[in-house]
């Protein structure tokens, strides 16, 4: 996928250990594990936000876009 989640760069950058992160934001440790490993095809901006607030930093902090071999249904038209 070309979007690259990098929370544990920032997490190391915040000193926070993903359990930390977990309790704050309300997910699972595992959910968190799995956003950190790039797992997950999505994720909810609410879940974003909240990621941001405690780490205190940017969307795009956290995402990269890494151009790649794009998904068969992206329609090219726009």
């Amino acid at each position: 996928m070309p979007v690259v989640v990098e929370l544990d760069i920032m997490l190391a950058r915040r000193k926070m250990r993903s359990k930390e992160l977990a309790l704050r934001i309300g997910l699972t440790e595992q959910q968190v594990s799995q956003l950190k490993s790039g797992k997950v095809r999505g994720m909810r901006f609410d879940t974003l936000s909240r990621i941001c607030a405690v780490l205190q930093c940017q969307p795009g902090d956290l995402l990269r876009y890494e151009p790649g071999e794009e998904p068969d249904e992206v329609d090219e038209a726009g």
